[in-house]
């Protein structure tokens, strides 16, 4: 398999499913919630308590989600991570080994300067999906090394 001009891109499956599914479970357990709240006790909800509270419950979902932004892409230049919070741009020189174990959740990118990079894109409970990444990661990754000058 040719690597040149080949770009790879992966983002979880399952997590990106339960995700969506909490997300509108929340939502809509919050619109439920602020429509169906108009007097408890002594307390009396307004309109504006009630849009309140389906606002809180679309900040609650957007929360959520944000587990399932995880993404990886890849060239033949380079890769690039995007976790939860914060991502990395690292071009294969840089990477020297893509590691998956047994036991890990999600693959990692050990560097040349002996950093370990976690990527969430790809986790073992997408097993085939995972596998089909971790291959043209690491044909990506060999592709460009071979490619590199000999010093």
């Amino acid at each position: 398999m040719s690597s040149e001009g080949q770009r790879v891109s992966f983002r979880p499956l399952r997590t990106r499913r339960v995700c969506i599914g909490a997300a509108v479970a929340v939502v809509v357990l919050f619109a439920v919630i602020g429509t169906a709240l108009t007097e408890v006790g002594e307390g009396v909800f307004r309109k504006g308590d009630q849009f309140a509270m389906i606002a809180l419950g679309v900040v609650f979902a957007l929360g959520i989600m944000a587990v399932a932004r995880p993404r990886v892409e890849a060239d033949a230049a380079g890769i690039r991570v995007r976790n939860i919070i914060g991502g990395y741009e690292l071009p294969w020189g840089a990477v020297r080994k893509i590691a998956f174990e047994r036991n890990q959740p999600w693959l990692s990118l050990e560097l040349e300067n002996d950093d370990t990079v976690s990527v969430l894109a790809v986790q073992a409970v997408d097993r085939a999906h995972a596998v089909a990444a971790v291959q043209s990661l690491r044909s990506l990754h060999a592709a460009a090394r071979a490619a590199e000058p000999v010093a």
